[in-house]
């Protein structure tokens, strides 16, 4: 499993650690791609201070001990430090974190007249880090992603005289500019992500699991432009997402909290599947409180059954069905005009117990179903078999992000005899978001990204002593 992960404590820095080298492989100029894990995401957002703790700055930083170059990323300044805003924890309620937003020093611009959607500082120099959050392989041929109609992280590093330009066109122009040496590639994680994320049930057009042959398609135009100066590189597999916080938090804590409140774990636990929209079918699933998936420890982590999972935003505070009304507005009929009308045609009855009534249940994108699941592990495993083969027959070297993730999530990961785990909060690797990490889980990502350059390359890199970047901001 993961004693790959466990063991980083010898790849941490000390006195006697012998210099760098870089092996076969040649790190003068290093082009990142990939998606928000790349780009240093974390806690909801993308800030200054996720982005210099991301694992390519970290990389680079390396790189430099053997003759690596300089390694732009599109920074925000500092004035606007907080970037896109993200969520800080603010202090703890019943036992249970509380989050709130970021809200000052941002660096917001405005809203896009075509859709509404915010836009952020621009940042047009030639960066060496394209990570872009929420990108998919299936994007990225995409016309027009560039634009403010398009993916807002995309549109901020896109000059507006190339609005119409695709990630990959952008990509193509920057390994023509740059001549990398030496890549990383991680990309095909939101090709799954937002479905489960989104219970199996988002409206949002983005998120469906993208078809394996697409995904096999595109994934290998990226790494033929990628090596096509001869360049050396990492590719990453894909992590399942059912073993994140988001994922492995709230089930726990509801048992607990209904226990600690005298109610028994045969308690109903009633919920829909499906895409659930006024004139189709309103499906109920009834179970019990035990039903609730409870991941994190034992081998039971990944074992598909019908049990389901809610996700992070499933606490049951009552508002998840005018959120969903919103989420599904745009695609809404005109019959359906007000909250109201919604809640009749859906057959919700609001002053029932929420998640405990058959008249107001879990809505379907706060629960990953048993259906839900397999197709999440089928889409992982076919995804990852095709980055497996892509990456061989390349020569590349390969970051099982699978088998690390999975055995984080097991049995946590020490780094110099500090234990953290991938509990949401007290676990110090995922960041307040449930699914990206903080910079300590940066700094060790980084880590294993080296041992699998040592290992490919020949090359002698130490890493870095994770210690040394920070867990979960606690409030001061």
């Amino acid at each position: 499993m993961g004693l790959l992960g466990l063991a980083l404590g010898g790849c941490q820095p000390n006195i006697d650690a012998p210099a760098a080298s870089a092996g076969t492989a040649t790190f003068t100029t290093y082009l990142a791609v990939g998606n928000s894990l790349t780009s240093g995401y974390s806690d909801g957002g993308l800030y200054r201070e996720g982005q210099l703790n991301s694992y390519p700055n970290i990389l680079s930083q390396q790189f430099a001990a053997v003759g690596g170059g300089a390694f732009t990323q599109p920074l925000f300044t500092e004035a606007q430090a907080n970037g896109t805003g993200y969520l800080r924890l603010t202090g703890f309620a019943n036992g249970a974190p509380v989050t709130a937003a970021v809200t000052s020093n941002l660096a917001v611009r405005g809203l896009s007249a075509a859709n509404g959607q915010v836009l952020y500082t621009k940042f047009t120099d030639p960066v060496n880090n394209l990570g872009v959050p929420g990108i998919r392989l299936a994007d990225i041929q995409t016309v027009g992603y560039g634009s403010v109609a398009g993916n807002a992280y995309f549109e901020r590093i896109t000059p507006d005289a190339s609005a119409s330009q695709t990630y990959f066109q952008r990509m193509q122009a920057t390994v023509a500019a740059l001549k990398p040496t030496f890549f990383t590639e991680w990309l095909g994680n939101n090709d799954v992500l937002g479905y489960a994320t989104g219970g199996g049930g988002s409206p949002s057009p983005t998120a469906t699991i993208t078809r394996t042959d697409t995904f096999t398609l595109k994934l290998n135009r990226v790494l033929n432009v990628l090596t096509s100066g001869g360049a050396k590189g990492v590719v990453a597999t894909i992590p399942d997402v059912t073993g994140i916080p988001f994922f492995t938090t709230v089930g726990p804590s509801a048992r607990a909290a209904l226990a600690a409140a005298s109610i028994p774990t045969a308690a109903p636990f009633v919920y829909t599947t499906g895409l659930l929209a006024p004139g189709q079918a309103n499906t109920r699933v009834t179970g019990t409180l035990a039903d609730i998936r409870v991941s994190g420890t034992g081998t039971l982590l990944l074992t598909l059954t019908a049990a389901p999972y809610v996700s992070l935003y499933g606490r049951p505070t009552g508002k998840y069905w005018r959120d969903y009304y919103q989420q599904l507005r745009p695609s809404l009929p005109a019959t359906v005009p007000t909250f109201g009308v919604f809640l009749a045609a859906m057959q919700i009855d609001t002053t029932k117990a929420f998640g405990m009534s058959t008249g107001n249940p879990f809505p379907s994108v706060l629960v990953l179903d048993g259906t839900e699941q397999t197709a999440v592990a089928n889409a992982t495993t076919a995804f990852n078999n095709a980055i497996v083969a892509a990456t061989t027959a390349r020569s590349l070297a390969l970051f099982d992000a699978n088998t690390y993730f999975r055995g984080v999530a097991i049995n946590g990961q020490a780094s110099n005899a500090v234990s953290n785990s991938a509990s949401y909060v007290s676990g110090n690797l995922f960041g307040l978001d449930g699914v990206h990490p903080t910079p300590r889980g940066y700094a060790l990502i980084a880590n294993e990204i080296l041992r699998s350059i040592n290992a490919t390359y020949g090359s002698s890199f130490n890493g870095v002593n994770a210690n040394d970047y920070r867990g979960v901001s606690f409030p001061q």
